[in-house]
């Protein structure tokens, strides 16, 4: 039916609960900059850092304005910044520790939906290539791949982070179709949200199969795809795009 299989990753194999809202995550990154050298109250800390997360994707809007409100940023590049701030240097290694820090604190629980590896497995088995197309950071989103045991199992990985333009953007599909030089017509995006993985393969060419699991959008409209799992059953998607 298809050869390559190119999937979301939050939502659609990985179930994943995060609170960036709380106060207390900004006291804490506070605090670790703090032992730093680089003082800053919660509310400060915070306060730049939204700052600076708007001045970057404002930044890359200004250079690539094809991409529209689809832009992704470097996170590191913003936890780089709040050292610079206050005149302390640090290495890129220990930016990504920071990122890392950041994510922990910020993470609730994170686990592979059932069904994850048997289907991948599957797919492997049956000489098909799998694909990842994540509206994420790296510096998260690796570490969270390597220690549920995902990474091995992708041909290609590509995050909106890495090339500054997320999904529903045509340009982030089409980046990934080109890189790995694919048909279209063998490819498949499965994805649990129905504007940026259903409607944004739509318009970039891609046939889709929607899975609406706890943490999907609400759905306000109709989700353009026949093929639809509507339980978060991970197990059905064999039954229906794997031949």
């Amino acid at each position: 039916m298809f050869k390559n299989y190119i999937f979301d990753l939050y939502g659609t194999l990985i179930d994943i609960n995060t609170d960036e809202w709380s106060d207390d995550l900004w006291e804490k990154m506070a605090l670790f900059y703090s032992y730093k050298g680089a003082k800053y109250t919660g509310k400060e800390f915070h306060k730049e850092y939204n700052r600076l997360c708007k001045e970057e994707k404002a930044r890359i809007k200004a250079v690539h304005p094809e991409y529209k409100n689809n832009v992704d940023i470097k996170i590191e590049k913003v936890f780089k910044e709040l050292f610079n701030l206050k005149n302390v240097e640090v290495t890129d290694e220990e930016v990504l520790n920071v990122c890392a820090i950041f994510r922990c604190y910020s993470t609730k629980y994170v686990k592979l939906y059932d069904g994850v590896i048997d289907l991948l497995d599957t797919l492997k088995a049956k000489g098909k290539k799998i694909f990842l197309l994540s509206n994420a950071q790296r510096s998260f989103t690796m570490n969270e791949m390597n220690m549920l045991g995902l990474t091995p199992y992708f041909d290609g990985i590509f995050i909106s982070s890495d090339r500054e333009v997320s999904k529903p953007n045509p340009c982030f599909y089409n980046g990934l179709i080109e890189e790995y030089g694919l048909d279209k017509k063998e490819c498949v995006m499965i994805g649990n949200d129905y504007k940026a993985d259903i409607n944004g393969s739509k318009r970039a060419g891609i046939k889709s199969l929607y899975i609406h699991q706890s943490i999907s959008p609400e759905i306000k409209g109709k989700v353009n795809t026949p093929y639809q799992i509507m339980d978060g059953n991970v197990y059905k998607i064999k039954e229906l795009i794997v031949k």
